[in-house]
């Protein structure tokens, strides 16, 4: 029996798939969604001949579509796009796109000019640094073919985004990028091999001779005109043509005229040539135009590698616990409640609990944290993480969208998705900065013409070069690009565009206490013994006592403990007030302190007094006899928490503690870490309203909080942090997730997030002085071409490598 083949793209089909498509009064078989989605829309488009005229089965599901159809029924059809695009309402949908050709800032704007033009489209964001597009539009006015359609129509190409694809585009960059760079290098070299001895000839040299050289230089040009400088003339003139100003139009016209007068020249064999400039500026602006997007794919390599961070197969285990066998099954066909085996230094395929095994877990590009976290039975593992020693057994909890690191990635795309202010006021003025470039540069070459024709020329073209405002279109993305993944390894993770400058304009930074500046988890802080018997045996005779229950107090009493060294019998539980039980012949009793001394008849002792009045929990243990000890169970206060904010006051800001807790409890944390303005009691919407009165008084609030309560006042503020343990509705409220809970983490991203915002003003002064200083010099005459070139290619490449510097660790 022959296997069954799809009769779209030629595949297998697997046994338990059976899926068809009525081709030409027929059903065929299909192996998969995919393929029944492209053949569906093939037909309903009235394309049938195409599986008559083909000669030959395609090599892949993208060759088998018709080229027609990649813009058109496949991005329509619902199956297809449940990978990038998300409902957000009955008719409003948003996709995640991955576009191709983008260049420069100008490219951005245009994009998001012409879309968001479109009838029916409600939104598009584009990121410069990434590439990434977020578009969102009503599905009742208009279909994604037509919008991807619009942006094919102004020479770009947009593909639905999965991090190959992205990879698979960078690497095409490169590889053109470098090709016309070696081939403008190369011309450059003849070139000037044949301009030197021209120059040096000083006029000496016989006119046949000079005439072979420039024709020479000519030949050896034209490749790098038409072959090297190909994207700015293409680029430039879809520009013109949609009647809009980007950075490659003056880049084109400089070039293109320079190069024409060089033509003419040397027909007519008369006046100058500069093919030497024209090939060495064209080398020297694409060597600044790789080097810029070699550090721009390496600034996003962060959030790319987490994008493809989970594995393609796991290994499940159909009848675990009976059945341990294996089967190969692909992560996306993982359900909740399948179990799966995890191999020391495989990848962890979906967020679950531990069951078998004992092992560490390195989660490093999750949270941030070097260190392997030890897993075993009963404890939660998170997709993306690797198993670092031992096997694992996994019940698998959340898959999908539902995972942690989906949430992750989701997150950091809305953060590269949105523009912050400062990048938008860069991009306009980069915006009329050109056209008033291109006005300037219609007034010099008069000026010129009128006053030194010969001159005329390429003091024009190096006033169009010279001052093209790509490092300041550059200044603000590619600092902020590179500051978000320098975060992100820290585990801090960036979740809106705006939230490192405002982190570094924070002056006013509000702790809530529980699962912030403690870790929410209760444990032992002091006891003290009113009988003969040590501390020790004090808190074994409790933690037996305790053993089986499962309040937070008592598991408390007996991590402090260890081992249990009694059995207690006749064991009773009062809810609410505490325990009683016999250990030895004796009856004890812990608990609330009057519950444990009612049998007895005793008083608390006086030394007691000052713990109640602390706020922390105070229980008892006594006898028949009376108080025998007290144990002060409190919240854990965070070993990093004292250096944070102590940080925080060094630098000049005002730190203020605003928790629930009761007063007695919020002072003791707030003199343990030096934090003079505390608010204790506060209900959240008093703390919505504190910060708003603070914001009132002209604080820029940065909020660091965990849980549901904190969710108002963490939309409240300028800017929020949340705990990546509190409640989810806490972490979506947020501009950054500390995902580590380490507090040193959010320590140094305070520290980039300053040095971010110092870079970007370092290469906006530089930008600004650059174009200050060159233009008045051009205009006078004293920058060749080939010089502006290289000035115009320097500032760029100098505006990249200082915010390279955001990534290095700062003491």
């Amino acid at each position: 029996m022959t296997e069954a083949s799809c009769y779209h793209c030629g595949q297998s089909i697997p046994d338990d798939v059976d899926l068809q498509v009525t081709i030409a009064d027929q059903p065929r078989a299909m192996c998969c969604y995919g393929c029944q989605a492209v053949a569906q829309s093939i037909v309903d488009n009235g394309l049938q001949d195409y599986y008559r005229s083909r000669d030959a089965l395609p090599e892949s599901p993208r060759e088998a579509m018709p080229a027609v159809l990649e813009q058109l029924a496949l991005f329509d059809h619902v199956e297809f796009q449940k990978s990038f695009v998300k409902e957000l309402g009955a008719n409003e949908r948003e996709a995640s796109l991955l576009l191709e050709g983008i260049t420069c800032a100008a490219c951005i704007w245009l994009n998001e000019q012409h879309v968001g033009r479109l009838p029916g489209v409600t939104g598009v964001d584009i990121n410069y640094a990434t590439r990434r597009a977020r578009v969102r539009w009503d599905e009742s006015r208009i279909k994604l073919s037509d919008i991807l359609a619009a942006i094919a129509a102004i020479g770009y190409r947009a593909y639905p985004y999965d991090a190959a694809k992205n990879e698979e585009i960078s690497r095409k960059e490169r590889r053109d990028a470098l090709w016309r760079l070696w081939v403008a290098g190369f011309g450059m070299m003849q070139v000037m091999m044949y301009a030197y001895p021209v120059y040096i000839a000083d006029g000496d040299m016989s006119s046949d001779i000079e005439s072979l050289m420039r024709w020479a230089s000519l030949v050896l040009t034209l490749p790098v005109i038409f072959y090297s400088s190909a994207p700015f003339f293409r680029n430039a003139w879809r520009d013109l043509r949609l009647r809009r100003v980007g950075m490659d139009v003056p880049v084109a016209l400089g070039v293109g005229s320079a190069f024409l007068a060089s033509c003419w020249a040397t027909l007519v064999q008369a006046g100058e040539v500069y093919f030497d400039s024209v090939t060495m500026f064209i080398f020297f602006l694409l060597g600044g135009r790789y080097l810029e997007m070699t550090a721009r794919q390496k600034a996003v390599s962060v959030t790319e590698a987490l994008a493809k961070l989970l594995p393609t197969f796991a290994q499940r285990m159909l009848g675990f616990p009976s059945d341990r066998s294996l089967e190969q099954c692909v992560v996306g066909e993982l359900r909740p409640g399948d179990h799966v085996l995890v191999r020391p230094g495989e990848i962890i395929p979906a967020d679950g609990q531990v069951v078998e095994g004992v092992s560490c877990a390195n989660e490093a590009l999750l949270t941030g944290e070097s260190r392997p976290v030890p897993k075993s039975p009963g404890d939660s593992v998170t997709g993306g993480a690797v198993n670092a020693e031992s096997p694992l057994i996994v019940r698998v909890d959340k898959v999908g969208e539902e995972t942690r690191l989906s949430a992750i990635v989701q997150l950091m795309e809305r953060a590269a998705a949105e523009k912050p202010r400062i990048v938008e006021m860069a991009d306009r003025i980069a915006s009329y900065f050109v056209a008033t470039l291109l006005a300037v540069a219609v007034l010099v070459a008069v000026g010129w013409y009128l006053v030194d024709p010969s001159k005329a020329l390429w003091i024009t073209v190096s006033v169009l070069v010279v001052t093209c405002p790509c490092a300041l279109s550059l200044a603000t993305p590619i600092a902020l690009t590179v500051a978000a993944g320098a975060l992100a390894k820290d585990g801090l993770l960036v979740t809106r565009g705006h939230a490192i400058e405002t982190l570094a304009r924070a002056t006013h930074f509000v702790f809530d206490k529980t699962g912030t500046l403690t870790t929410g988890h209760m444990r032992l802080l002091d006891t003290r013994v009113f009988a003969d018997l040590g501390a020790g045996d004090c808190l074994a005779l409790a933690a037996a006592l305790e053993q089986a229950s499962e309040h937070p107090v008592a598991k408390a009493i007996r991590r402090a403990a260890g081992e249990y060294l009694h059995d207690p019998s006749m064991v009773f539980s009062e809810p609410g007030q505490g325990i009683e039980g016999e250990i030895g012949g004796r009856r004890y009793r812990i608990g609330r302190p009057d519950y444990a001394l009612q049998a007895s008849g005793g008083v608390l002792p006086d030394a007691a007094v000052d713990w109640l009045e602390s706020g922390d929990t105070v229980v008892a243990l006594a006898d028949d006899r009376g108080c025998l000890a007290l144990f002060r169970i409190g919240d854990e206060l965070r070993e990093e928490a004292a250096a944070l904010i102590a940080e925080l006051h060094r630098v000049g800001k005002r730190v203020v503690l605003l928790t629930g807790d009761a007063p007695a409890v919020a002072q003791r944390v707030a003199g343990e870490l030096g934090i003079e303005d505390v608010r204790a009691g506060v209900t959240p919407q008093g703390k919505h309203d504190c910060v708003t009165a603070l914001q009132a008084a002209g604080a820029v609030v940065a909020m660091v909080g965990d849980g549901v309560n904190d969710a108002p006042v963490l939309a409240q503020a300028q800017v929020s942090i949340a705990m990546g343990g509190g409640a989810q509705l806490a972490r979506t409220q947020s501009d950054f997730v500390l995902l580590s809970e380490n507090l040193d983490h959010l320590r140094s991203g305070l520290r980039r997030a300053r040095r971010a915002l110092r870079v970007i003003r370092q290469n906006l002064w530089w930008s600004f002085a650059y174009n200050f200083v060159a233009l008045p010099l051009a205009i006078a005459g004293y920058v060749t071409p080939w010089l502006a070139g290289i000035g115009m290619s320097a500032s760029s490449l100098l505006v990249v490598l200082n915010s390279l510097r955001i990534q290095r660790e700062e003491n």
